[in-house]
């Protein structure tokens, strides 16, 4: 049966993908979950459209963020977490949580997918991180205190 993901589904595919599964599979499992719909002819128009609104909604948000880009060099932003005597974090930093501190602080809505980070941040101190959006990259600074 040919069904369109309506979501991520993990070992599946990604949003708006087109696949063919077992009937069984798609009937008492993915779609009482709403994490898909049948492929029919207007479902594939509908979708499809939907893909390129948010790839040109993307886009734009890119864009936008390519001419703010230079608003975060130099910018330091300021995290506080919970860490033990040593100074180690007792729950890492990852770029879901950075994103979110980015806008607070200095109102740039940044992507996790643009932040480059080779592993969490996992101690009090200061560190350098990048993001990168097409081929443009900015580094600044994360000092992390605990709290």
């Amino acid at each position: 049966m040919k069904i369109i993901l309506l979501k991520d589904v993990a070992k599946l595919g990604r949003k708006y993908e087109v696949k063919d599964v077992s009937d069984g599979h798609a009937l008492n499992f993915l779609v009482p979950r709403g994490l898909v719909e049948v492929a029919t002819p207007s479902a594939l128009k509908r979708v499809e459209m939907l893909k390129k609104t948010e790839e040109e909604k993307k886009k734009i948000q890119e864009d936008l963020l390519l001419k703010n880009l230079e608003d975060l060099k130099g910018v330091t932003i300021e995290m506080s977490e919970k860490a033990n005597d040593k100074g180690h974090l007792f729950a890492g930093i990852h770029k879901e949580e950075l994103a979110p501190a980015i806008k607070k602080q200095t109102r740039l809505e940044i992507l996790p997918e643009h932040i480059e980070m080779d592993k969490p941040i996992k101690e009090v101190g200061e560190h350098e991180v990048t993001v990168k959006i097409q081929e443009k990259s900015v580094k600044f600074k994360v000092i992390v205190t605990a709290s």
